[in-house]
């Protein structure tokens, strides 16, 4: 009975195990495998580059093991060593080393590393091309005035069952008209007006008397139910009015219960303080986060935007800052979340039109937002637009504005969305194992955009298909990880169209499982042994591989060799014979020149006598099929 020796070579990416106990493991299952043995390829690479050898290729596959496995110091260690030797690397190479230098306290460097980055990547100032960037997104709207604007202020529009809610300083009762201090513009009160199958609107009319004081009310949002509402008010409740250190009555957000079809229990939100405004209330899809403007004392410019978890009690937990990719010196006001995780919300510090413009950016799943859009002409003027609406799934909405030719100082506007701003597509593949090209379920994939921000993460279903929604023209990182596999990083650009981009992604396990018969080179990834053309002396590339080879054959005494040198057909039949002969010859004289026993090699050249594909002599082929034909093998011929 003929009897079966294994090899498992440990490659990139490596997971801690007890190889005393998968040895018992193993021989205990199945008493064909013996005299296991269990080499760490990781540690291979490193006594490779420890005896001198530099290469950019091993220096990135150590340094990215130790990366994705999340010892940054490690693979600070390994990237700089790359980067001491080749500067020219693809650009996520300088993001991961920016990462990993943070880890050892070398910021200074980080930063450098960051922003060599954000250079190679094409990050420039946002405000560079903005005007190019509006133009391309103008167009997309049918604008009409809402037909129930006033001649006084008329602005934010909210959707309530099949009723707008918007603030209007048309009428404020009895006394008339009065105006705020700092503004020297009317109080404002919410009215509603009933929103018809063809999109028009009927009179408006009061809202509701119980939410209704003698300062401003605006901005209303309201739970999908419509048992709960969050709207803007001044600093009053209960006939009390509340002041800043310097006198002012500033914004606050209440918050108040639909009980028997009216509005009571108006309560002020805990984080609103008598010392900055706090307003324009907006709720995510799911309803667990309200964001709103405000101008505390962490914000970057004169108002920003935040977000608060409402917790499942109805409490609150603590205000965050959007950040600087919303976030301006300016002001962001009165956000809008849709139903797509998308933010829109209206600024004077991005760039724009003049006064207030709007914006959208996507909300990724780690809730951070990139990709700030200006949402281009038609709903964007010379003066300010703000307020916007939008239902995502008619494309119809609402927007306010006090530019030329409005009834008012403000006025509400109606749209049609024509064009979507985004171009989508679909990114869609397999995963699958390299080797056995079998389909692997259940693999984590993370799409990542060029910033290396976290956009989305999936898993691969039971086939191991995976889809995700893109945008168009843009790059993606696409991250697959799976336990006993390498994890591996692709980069993909997407076309600038509508439609579906393939990209599958095939995965290196761990551990490479060999047997007699079997080619140690193919567990490190080595295809050919390079000489010097028409020579065979060996150059330092073939030296970087046989040392990983001689390694293994010191860590395994009882492993031997068969070295197979093999040439294209370009050239004699003869001639290539005597080449590759050679070539093995020379292959198999390093290693014993480097301490291996020559009884444990052989070696033969097999010239063009076993070629893998079609490309023999008389045959036109590609200089990429003529070099899968040259090829060096490590045949195992014993353990």
């Amino acid at each position: 009975m003929k009897k079966y020796f294994t090899l498992y070579i440990a490659l990139l990416n490596l997971f801690t195990f007890n190889s005393y106990s998968q040895q018992s493991q193993l021989k205990s299952a199945d008493k064909k495998y013996t005299n296991l043995a269990y080499i760490d390829a990781i540690k291979t690479y490193e006594r490779v580059a420890q005896k001198g050898y530099q290469s950019a290729d091993m220096y990135k596959k150590i340094g990215n093991s130790y990366y994705f496995n999340g010892e940054l110091e490690s693979a600070a260690k390994w990237y700089t060593e790359l980067f001491a030797i080749n500067t020219d690397v693809e650009p996520e190479y300088y993001f991961r080393y920016s990462q990993s230098l943070q880890s050892i306290g070398e910021n200074q460097k980080a930063n450098e590393m960051q922003q060599l980055f954000r250079q190679k990547i094409g990050i420039t100032d946002k405000s560079m091309n903005y005007l190019d960037q509006i133009k391309a997104n103008s167009g997309r709207y049918q604008i009409e005035n809402a037909g129930i604007n006033s001649k006084y202020s008329d602005y934010g529009t909210a959707k309530y069952g099949n009723k707008i809610v918007f603030a209007t300083a048309r009428d404020t009762g009895s006394l008339s008209h009065r105006t705020h201090s700092w503004n020297n513009q009317y109080f404002t009160n919410l009215y509603t007006s009933e929103l018809s199958e063809d999109g028009t609107l009927n009179t408006p009319k009061p809202f509701d008397e119980a939410v209704k004081s003698r300062f401003h009310e605006a901005t209303p949002v309201f739970t999908k139910d419509g048992k709960t509402m969050y709207f803007s008010r001044n600093n009053f409740l209960k006939g009390k009015k509340g002041k800043s250190q310097d006198k002012t009555t500033l914004l606050k957000i209440y918050r108040a219960y639909a009980v028997d079809g009216l509005w009571t229990n108006v309560t002020e939100l805990p984080f609103n303080s008598d010392q900055f405004s706090t307003a324009h209330p907006a709720l995510s899809p799911d309803e667990k986060t309200l964001y709103f403007a405000s101008n505390r004392p962490d914000s970057f410019g004169e108002s920003d935007i935040y977000k608060v978890q409402i917790n499942e009690d109805g409490s609150f937990g603590i205000p965050v800052n959007l950040g600087n990719s919303i976030n301006t010196i300016g002001r962001e006001s009165f956000p809008l979340i849709t139903e797509e995780n998308e933010i829109y919300f209206a600024s004077d510090g991005q760039p724009g039109l003049g006064g207030f413009d709007v914006f959208v950016s996507k909300i990724n799943s780690d809730g951070t937002c990139t990709d700030v859009q200006n949402v281009g002409e038609s709903v964007n003027s010379a003066k300010d637009d703000f307020a916007y609406f939008i239902d995502t799934k008619t494309r119809r909405g609402f927007f306010s504005s006090n530019r030329s030719g409005g009834q008012g100082s403000d006025d509400i506007y109606q749209f049609l969305e024509t064009k979507r701003l985004r171009c989508e597509q679909e990114l869609y593949g397999e995963i699958t194992d390299e080797n056995s090209k079998e389909m692997l379920p259940n693999t984590t994939i993370s799409l990542y955009n060029k910033q290396f921000d976290l956009l989305n993460t999936i898993v691969s279903d039971s086939k191991g298909n995976y889809s995700l929604q893109v945008d168009c023209g843009q790059d993606y990182y696409v991250r697959a990880e799976k336990p006993e596999y390498n994890t591996k990083e692709q980069k993909i650009s997407i076309s600038k169209l509508d439609g579906r981009t393939y990209l599958p992604i095939a995965l290196e396990k761990t551990k490479c499982k060999v047997t007699i018969g079997d080619d140690l080179g193919k567990c490190f990834g080595i295809k050919n042994i390079y000489f010097d053309f028409d020579k065979y002396n060996i150059r330092i590339e073939a030296a970087i591989d046989l040392e990983k080879i001689l390694i293994v054959l010191t860590d395994n005494p009882s492993m031997k060799l068969d070295i197979r040198s093999h040439t294209d057909s370009r050239g004699t039949f003869k001639y290539n014979e005597v080449l590759s002969g050679n070539r093995a010859k020379a292959t198999i004289q390093w290693l014993i020149k480097n301490g291996v026993n020559p009884n444990r090699l052989t070696a033969k050249g097999y010239g063009e006598n076993q070629l893998v594909n079609h490309c023999s002599d008389g045959v036109s082929c590609t200089e990429e099929e003529h070099q899968l034909n040259r090829r060096s093998e490590f045949i195992i011929t014993a353990l």
